[in-house]
C-alpha cells in the first residue's frame, strides 16, 4: 500500500473532485481532498466508509498557506505526491454589466490562484515521482460568452495549463487541463435551476481525468475538451 501512487484534490469534497477521488481511491491510489466545508469533508469520508487511503484537509484553495499546508500533510502522511488536481472552483453566474462586484474577488481568487498555488506548492514532490497536474478549466475557457467574468477566469486558467507545460516537462511532470461543457454538479445552485439539456455527470468527467493521470509513462496528454452531447457552443 505505501507504494501505490499518491493524489491531492482541491475542491473534492462534492462534484467532479469527488467523483476523481473515488475513482481514483477504487483504483488503489491513496488519495487526500482538500475542501472549505468541515462537515461536507467528514460526510464525504463517512459515505466511503473511511478507508486507509483517504486524508480530508479542510482549507481554502485560494490560501497559498492552507495549499501547501494540504501538500506537507499528504508528504508527512503518505511519503509522497505523484498527481495535483485542481479542481476547486465557483461561478457568481452574473455578468459584468449588471453583476454584483461583491463575489468577483473570491472567484477570481479561487479560480485563477488557486491552481497556480497548487502547482507552486507541489512542484517539487512532483519533480521526485514524475507526476502530474491536472487543471479542471471549463469549455468557458475556450468560448466567450458575453458579460462572463467567470469565462474569463477559465481563459486564464487554459493559458495556465499550457504556460506550466512549458515550464515543467523538462522536470518530467505532466500537465493536462481538462474542460468540461455542462455538468450536473452544485456547481449550479448559485443559478436558480440546471441548464436546458443533457448535462455530463461527475462520473463522467471523472473517468477523463483517471484516464489522463493513467496514461503511460512518458506520454502527456495536454488538453481535453469534454462536451456533453447537444452542447452547441
Amino acid at each position: 500500500m505505501h507504494d501505490s501512487p499518491v493524489a491531492l484534490i482541491t475542491g473534492g469534497g462534492s462534484g467532479i473532485g469527488a467523483a476523481v477521488a473515488r475513482q481514483l481511491l477504487a483504483a488503489g491510489h491513496r488519495v487526500t481532498v482538500t475542501g472549505r466545508g468541515e462537515r461536507r469533508l467528514r460526510d464525504f469520508a463517512d459515505a466511503l466508509g473511511n478507508p486507509a487511503g483517504l486524508l480530508t484537509v479542510a482549507g481554502d484553495a485560494a490560501s497559498y498557506d492552507d495549499v501547501r499546508g494540504a501538500v506537507e500533510r499528504t508528504l508527512g502522511e503518505y511519503g509522497r505526491l505523484d498527481t495535483v488536481v485542481s479542481n476547486a472552483g465557483f461561478a457568481t453566474h452574473d455578468s459584468v454589466a449588471d453583476g454584483d462586484p461583491a463575489g468577483w474577488p473570491e472567484m477570481v481568487l479561487t479560480n485563477v490562484l488557486g491552481p497556480a498555488f497548487l502547482v507552486r506548492a507541489s512542484v517539487d514532490a512532483l519533480k521526485e515521482t514524475r507526476g502530474r497536474i491536472v487543471l479542471v478549466g471549463s469549455v468557458a475557457g475556450f468560448v466567450p460568452t458575453p458579460g462572463n467574468l467567470y469565462g474569463a477566469t477559465k481563459w486564464a486558467v487554459t493559458g495556465l495549463a499550457e504556460n506550466t507545460r512549458r515550464q515543467v516537462t523538462e522536470f518530467g511532470v505532466g500537465v493536462t487541463l481538462v474542460a468540461p461543457g455542462r455538468v450536473e454538479t452544485p456547481f449550479w445552485h448559485g443559478y436558480g435551476s440546471l441548464p436546458p439539456g443533457r448535462l455530463l455527470t461527475a462520473d463522467q468527467i471523472a473517468d477523463s481525468v483517471v484516464w489522463a493521470i493513467r496514461q503511460p509513462a512518458g506520454v502527456d496528454v495536454n488538453t481535453v475538451v469534454v462536451r456533453p452531447l447537444g452542447q452547441p457552443n
